[in-house]
């Protein structure tokens, strides 16, 4: 009963804020709205595909063939109905969020079963008992279903209310075995956003766990199945663009070359403003490597025994370093962390990255208001309070890293730290 009252709540909250004065305001917020995922792009998208103009010739449309006939089935049959679909698919997503959690807790038990050997004695009573872990899945139903950054997504009415949902089946169908389900999800976030093929790494060592087959062949099956329903997905937006791919310059190129530098909450447009014309290409292959695939062999080399808190640590290091992050993009991250919150007792960082969290997300739209509307500050101010923010996410994911090291170390050596009789200090190297 609990379960469907949050519920209810969630979504008059959401259904009524689409519905007040306040709704076009939200929509058109940068930290809200990017050029990839913005209503009012989406629309005017729409209104050139029905008027038989390409959408792709011009600089407003960059959203996939596949969401532009979506919606435009959606805005040509039931365009009154749009405002509660993404009040639903925004509780789909809390929901399988929720069964994902029920399931990645069962992975954690075995887990913490397996390595119940290894746990000396003194450590014994910091293993997590079955309460504990059964409390998680509402920890992260409630966090996204209340997170005012996932709420104000949902009422802007961004498309990446549709990219989260792919993300939470994709990661769900992972933690369940099904192979072909997250495969198929997790092409159509990539195709969609293109940062979400990070999380291919994370899926295959998933399926590969919860399949018992650890080995080689079922890395490469579920890699084979990601490439084969992304070239699908591509085939089939270029089929609805009567066989053209020029979209690609406008979706995927349009990611990665970054030409649209207007203010957002990530790190790109600042940067590349400042930047002499001549140096951007090296600028730009840096950012996006880093964005990329920097991160990824040596995380996954060091938690392939943590698939869970590996997704979730790409999804985070994805969304701080993409090229037009949305604080949509940052709530659906925060659903993850209470899978995580027998680390926050080992984290040092957890107040100042809270402070942080809170006061760049007041000082945001206070020095946007500031620079834009009363001209007494400039993009310096906002950059900063950006850079803060973003610098926040990576303490947050550091801390929480090596929170996870300390508890691993404490559980196999125990609390006391001492060498030659003298007390240490563990340092992460």
């Amino acid at each position: 009963m609990a379960l469907i009252i949050k519920y209810i709540v969630a979504c008059l909250v959401r259904y009524w804020l689409i519905h007040t004065d306040y709704w076009q305001t939200i929509a058109n917020r940068v930290e809200i709205a990017t050029p990839l995922n913005s209503w009012k792009r989406l629309i005017e998208g729409v209104h050139l595909y029905d008027n038989g103009i390409n959408p792709y010739e011009g600089d407003s449309f960059h959203e996939s063939p596949i969401m532009l006939i979506l919606f435009h089935f959606l805005l040509k049959k039931v365009p009154y109905l749009l405002p509660v679909i993404f009040v639903v698919l925004d509780a789909l997503t809390a929901h399988i969020l929720y069964k994902a959690s029920k399931v990645f807790i069962q992975i954690f038990k075995e887990s913490q079963e397996r390595g119940k050997a290894d746990v000396v004695e003194e450590s014994k009573n910091m293993l997590l008992n079955e309460s504990q872990l059964n409390e998680v899945p509402y920890y992260v139903l409630s966090v996204y279903l209340f997170n005012p950054y996932s709420v104000l997504n949902c009422v802007g009415m961004t498309t990446t209310v549709v990219q989260n949902l792919l993300l939470a089946v994709s990661l769900w169908a992972a933690s369940s075995g099904q192979r072909v389900m997250a495969c198929v999800f997790i092409a159509l976030a990539t195709h969609q956003a293109l940062y979400p093929i990070l999380l291919v790494v994370p899926i295959s060592i998933l399926v590969a766990n919860v399949n018992q087959g650890c080995n080689k062949c079922s890395y490469i099956r579920t890699l084979l199945g990601f490439v084969l329903c992304w070239g699908f997905c591509i085939f089939i937006s270029a089929y609805i663009m009567d066989g053209s791919y020029d979209y690609f310059y406008n979706t995927y190129g349009f990611i990665l070359s970054v030409p649209d530098l207007k203010p957002n909450i990530g790190l790109f447009w600042y940067f590349f403003t400042e930047m002499f014309e001549h140096f951007r290409l090296l600028f730009v292959c840096a950012f996006q490597i880093n964005a990329l695939a920097l991160y990824v062999v040596p995380l996954t080399l060091r938690f392939h025994k943590e698939p869970v808190l590996l997704a979730t640590v790409l999804i985070a290091l994805s969304t701080i370093f993409r090229s037009y992050p949305c604080i949509g993009d940052v709530g659906f991250y925060l659903a993850l962390l209470p899978l995580w919150k027998h680390l926050f007792s080992f984290m040092q960082q957890k107040f100042i990255v809270a402070c942080t969290f809170i006061i760049t997300s007041a000082l945001g739209p206070t020095v946007w208001h500031l620079w834009i509307y009363s001209g007494s500050a400039n993009a310096n101010f906002f950059f900063g309070v950006t850079l803060f923010f973003a610098t926040a996410q990576i303490f947050l994911i550091t801390d929480m890293l090596f929170a996870h090291i300390k508890r691993d170390f404490t559980l196999k050596n125990g609390s006391s730290r001492q060498i030659n009789g003298k007390p240490a200090k563990l340092v992460l190297r």
